[in-house]
């Protein structure tokens, strides 16, 4: 007998005692493999040996109809009684050499990994694949140490160059596994192989349609190839600097699909800034909509647009967490801007539990908080400004956190720099004028939600069943970011050149008429882009 080779895309655990009322667990399973499941995995925590063996057989029995693979949760000699086709084992259960050393080289054996040490001694180990988590709060497992799912990339970094297989577990979910596939992935390219799943199958009262749902996302994602995960332009790789006029270009007819579209901005924003920030949402030719409240977030999801999360005051942190969930769901973009994220280790710390809920689309910040989520000291915060001079190498940096997030960063300054991880993009517009008001960092964020909420609209439609159902955001969201930046900066220059304009407050009105009045040739012709070798 040869070891088997396992699709791991769609791991169910079992969990009888998750089943609804009535449902009868071997009809329950049978339907669970029509819909998709790629492997069982029987996981009986209160039965005795001799219960556990005859629920592993019967199961096996079942699978073997579909040529779906058993493996058997920590018991290597109800395995072995069966004929399983390995076993997996916690940290806390029989050492891995030795379940090795009785089940033998040919069963498969994998290992629950929560961290990169953990990850490196499976590996060393021999271990076939590792289950990766917990990525989200469970209730299948209480003592689960939540790694969260920004916490998976280092973990596949460790099983690069190894023919270590990898599944996420832990609150695994259809509205989340967008999510968690699209930030399971390391720097590198790396993406997990499957999603083990338990709750959202084993207590459905329909388990084939819940696996099928699943199984439509996981196909789609794994079958798109790493290359396509950032939410970025398909064609970002092929820009060079000798295309910025004809990026500039592109980026400029945004404007006019703004107006056309007035597309639905929905603001969680801080307190400060909420007037101002509908207010140049509406110059724009959008419509602003500032709703906090946990319950309305699916609803508010559904409307075409964008959403914005703003946490400058951090006092809706439970409505930006359903917001941004249900967005994810909807494959909706979403603005991040963390102000102030690195003046206190409260803003740290919900920046970092917000980003495992959600995955972002844009994360837009100054030196000060793009540094804070980086992890990097070289430039430190005071208050919601930075202090210093800001980055030696911004490039770099902006590169290095679009590849670990996954997503659009945007880092303003006296020069604003944007990256999707493949490309680097160098903008100078702006006016000094706009470090003399409050909030202006915020209207930057308000405006490229505007852009990219458009540029989302632009490119919907009719999902094509298989090859769209793993992407979490359409359409080229580095030129829709890049339009929003241009957008504000130019229109800043604008305001700034008005004669009526003698200070901050005066500056302040002009910029929302300049907004107002911004046209496509606006900034076109003032655009100061450059695409980074």
């Amino acid at each position: 007998m040869t070891k088997p080779v396992i699709d791991y895309s769609l791991y169910l655990v079992t969990g009888r005692e998750l089943l609804p009322h009535g449902k009868d667990y071997y009809e329950s399973l049978e339907e669970s493999l029509k819909g998709g499941v790629t492997v069982v995995q029987v996981r009986e925590k209160n039965a005795d040996t001799g219960e556990f063996l005859v629920v592993a057989t019967k199961t096996k029995a079942i699978c073997d109809k579909y040529n779906v693979p058993v493996i058997i949760n920590d018991r290597v000699d109800i395995a072995l009684a069966m004929h399983a086709a390995g076993v997996h084992i916690g940290q806390t259960d029989m050492p891995l050499p030795v379940a090795r050393s009785l089940l033998g080289d040919k069963a498969v054996i994998g290992a629950s990994v929560g961290n990169v040490e953990e990850a490196k001694r499976a590996v060393e180990e021999g271990a076939d694949y590792v289950g990766i988590g917990a990525v989200y709060p469970t209730g299948s497992k209480s003592d689960a140490k939540l790694l969260g799912v920004r916490g998976v990339g280092p973990i596949l970094t460790v099983l690069g160059g190894s023919t270590v297989k990898s599944v996420v577990i832990g609150g695994v979910k259809t509205v989340n596994l967008l999510r968690i596939l699209h930030g399971s992935v390391s720097p590198t390219g790396k993406h997990v192989d499957g999603a083990a799943v338990i709750s959202e199958i084993v207590s459905s009262t329909d388990p084939e349609t819940s696996a099928r749902k699943l199984r439509l996302i996981l196909d789609s994602f794994l079958k798109s190839g790493p290359s396509t995960y950032i939410t970025s332009s398909p064609n970002s790789l092929a820009l060079t600097p000798a295309g910025s006029n004809e990026f500039v270009e592109r980026a400029s007819k945004l404007l006019d699909k703004v107006k056309d579209i007035t597309p639905m901005i929905h603001q969680i924003t801080n307190n400060v800034v909420t007037n101002q920030s509908a207010n140049a949402t509406l110059a724009l030719g959008a419509s602003p909509i500032m709703a906090t409240t946990p319950a309305e977030m699916e609803d508010l999801a559904k409307i075409p647009g964008a959403l914005l999360i703003n946490y400058g005051t951090i006092g809706d942190k439970l409505g930006m967490m359903e917001a941004g969930k249900w967005a994810n769901f909807y494959r909706k973009p979403i603005v991040f801007d963390p102000v102030g994220a690195g003046a206190t280790q409260y803003r740290k710390s919900s920046a970092s539990e917000l980003l495992n809920v959600w995955q972002p689309t844009v994360i837009k910040g100054n030196a000060g908080e793009i540094g804070a989520i980086l992890g990097s000291d070289e430039v430190q915060s005071r208050g919601v400004d930075s202090v210093g001079v800001g980055f030696k190498n911004p490039a770099e940096v902006v590169m290095t956190l679009a590849r670990r997030e996954r997503c659009i960063i945007v880092l303003t300054g006296v020069q604003d720099y944007i990256s999707d991880g493949r490309v680097v993009l160098r903008l100078s517009n702006g006016h000094p004028l706009l470090g003399n008001i409050t909030g202006s960092g915020c209207m930057v964020g308000t405006v490229v939600a505007t852009f990219v909420g458009a540029q989302s609209i632009l490119s919907s439609g009719p999902i094509k069943e298989g090859e769209e159902d793993g992407k979490i955001v359409r359409g080229d969201m580095l030129l829709a970011a890049s339009a929003g930046v241009l957008a504000l900066t130019v229109a800043a220059e604008i305001a700034a050149s008005q004669p009526g304009v003698k200070g901050p407050t005066s500056f302040l009105t002009a910029l929302i008429d300049a907004l107002y009045n911004l046209t496509s040739y606006d900034i076109m012709t003032r655009a100061k882009l450059e695409i980074l070798p």
